[in-house]
């Protein structure tokens, strides 16, 4: 990381041996989330190699008063962005006041005249920033945990319960562990992606979560005789069990493997005393947002806020972007080799 020390209120990077401090910082605000944490800046390094800056300010005394942890992705096709935070759905700027705040803005705008990249985004979760553009066309879907696993199967409609038996009934399987489900899981995953027409993430993604959240990850499956055939990714922290990559093939839905895929989880989060449970991001009324709509979560509005270059125009990289149909449509049509080779070294540019 980028090193440095910062004056009374003004804003600087702090560096590798800063993280204890910046992590105390993190822990101790109640807006935090996980991805506030220094170890996932330097995951990031580790699997995408992208330059980071880790911006903090200090009051006189020395004391932290806000974070913004920033990733430089460059793209020839994409172009260049500061991203707060990358590949992940939360991230953004944590400060416990205003003038925190915008010493942490300030030097984010010297940062995009000094990379030259085409904006910076912060992608907060439930509370918009005065003064900055944001997109608001997703939402992340959560569910608050009763305090036993018992209580939130008897919360779940007649027709959830009905979906989870049907897959047991069936001689679904689901199993929970860490590395040794992983290259089951990312098979799947990968085969998802592609009939998505997504580029993948590498496998080296989840060997890092994995190993630098040991304590705080789990590779989830659900098994169809010797196949696995759904499986997901879960961290959790302070309470909050999320699940940022999940997927199934599609051939098995009528056996609701999602169904069995997603209870084994909660069930699990009950079991780990989490308080919430978030399903990921979605956008409204389309078919994920229904279908974790049904387990009882309600949607989160995401406000990603932009500070833009001179003459630079909101971006639009995402698969709702009409530009992007035929070459999703290309993409579906390869060999799951193919795409699952070609796929890291795309979507390592795409935050």
């Amino acid at each position: 990381m980028a090193r440095g020390m910062c004056a009374a209120s003004v804003a600087d990077l702090a560096s590798g041996h800063d993280a204890e401090e910046w992590d105390r910082f993190v822990d101790a605000c109640a807006d935090a989330v996980n991805y506030h944490r220094s170890r996932w800046l330097a995951l990031v390094v580790r699997v995408f190699g992208h330059a980071v800056y880790p911006l903090w300010v200090r009051d006189g005394e020395g004391s932290v008063r806000g974070v913004l942890p920033l990733v430089h992705v460059r793209s020839m096709v994409f172009g260049s962005s500061l991203n707060s935070l990358p590949f992940f759905n939360y991230g953004g700027l944590l400060a416990h006041d205003a003038q925190a705040r915008g010493a942490l803005l300030d030097k984010a705008r010297e940062l995009l005249v000094h990379t030259r990249a085409g904006f910076v985004e912060l992608r907060n979760m439930g509370w918009r920033m005065d003064g900055l553009p944001a997109s608001t066309h997703k939402v992340t879907m959560r569910l608050a945990l009763p305090g036993t696993a018992d209580a939130l199967w008897n919360g779940f409609s007649a027709k959830v319960r009905n979906q989870i038996r049907k897959a047991e009934k069936v001689g679904l399987e689901f199993r929970s562990g860490g590395p040794e489900l992983l290259a089951a899981f990312y098979d799947v995953f990968a085969k998802n992606m592609r009939d998505l027409g997504t580029p993948v993430y590498s496998r080296k993604l989840f060997e890092a979560v994995l190993d630098m959240f040991a304590d705080e990850s789990r590779v989830f499956s659900v098994w169809h005789g010797n196949a696995c055939i759904a499986g997901g990714v879960g961290v959790w922290h302070r309470g909050v069990f999320e699940i940022p990559w999940a997927s199934s093939l599609r051939e098995f839905n009528s056996l609701c493997p999602n169904n069995l895929l997603y209870w084994g989880m909660l069930r699990h989060a009950c079991e780990l005393g989490c308080t919430v449970f978030d399903f990921g991001r979605s956008t409204p009324d389309k078919g994920t947002y229904r279908f974790k709509k049904q387990w009882g979560a309600e949607p989160v509005q995401l406000y990603w806020h932009y500070l833009l270059a001179e003459g630079a125009r909101l971006p639009g990289v995402n698969p709702d972007n009409p530009k992007y149909d035929l070459p999703i449509r290309i993409w579906k049509r390869l060999p799951v080799s193919v795409a699952t080779f070609m796929g890291p070294h795309i979507v390592r540019c795409i935050p």
